[in-house]
């Protein structure tokens, strides 16, 4: 079996999980999200889904961890929601939005303008002294991280000053200079 498929995900207050014959639609106070499966047998037992699969087959085993995994997400997004933060290193490098609108100035001759999905809330703080940060949220983990990658795309953090944009929290693997 598979460890994380055979875990049975918990619904909690206020959210209401639907199967139809292959469609699974999770409600919650932050939205509705809706996912296509196959291969597997989905059940809402009381307050938790259990996710089964016929037979012991390589792309059973699969999916039997992959649509547990994006149903748990599914509901965490329904009820608590999603969230990216990403940091703009270097000088110069400013954000700013109005609305939907993301205005990224990356060093380039002109500023890169954004048009994030509806279902995604933008926010930029720029404080002095520290690096501007976008902050990313939404009920969609998918959406929460593509659009976080489409934005880290733009300018990605280079290994020898580690200029770029960046997840709050990453990691940069950093190389020593010529004079080293």
């Amino acid at each position: 079996m598979s460890r994380i498929g055979k875990n049975p995900v918990a619904i909690p207050a206020g959210v209401t999980v639907d199967v139809t014959e292959n469609i699974v639609t999770v409600k919650g106070k932050l939205g509705e999200l809706s996912q296509e499966y196959s291969d597997v047998t989905i059940n809402v037992e009381g307050d938790q889904v259990l996710v089964t699969r016929s037979t012991d087959h390589k792309d059973h085993r699969a999916k039997h961890g992959l649509y547990r995994a994006l149903i748990f997400n599914m509901i965490e997004g329904v009820s608590k929601g999603w969230s990216k933060e990403l940091e703009l290193v270097g000088v110069g490098y400013r954000a700013s939005n109005q609305g939907q609108k993301l205005d990224l100035a990356l060093g380039f001759s002109h500023n890169i303008v954004l048009n994030i999905a509806p279902e995604v809330k933008v926010e930029t703080v720029s404080e002095k002294g520290k690096n501007p940060i976008v902050k990313l949220v939404s009920h969609d983990k998918q959406l929460v991280g593509q659009v976080a990658a489409k934005i880290r795309g733009f300018r990605k953090p280079e290994p020898y000053k580690g200029k770029g944009v960046r997840f709050v929290g990453e990691q940069i693997r950093r190389k020593a200079g010529k004079s080293a």
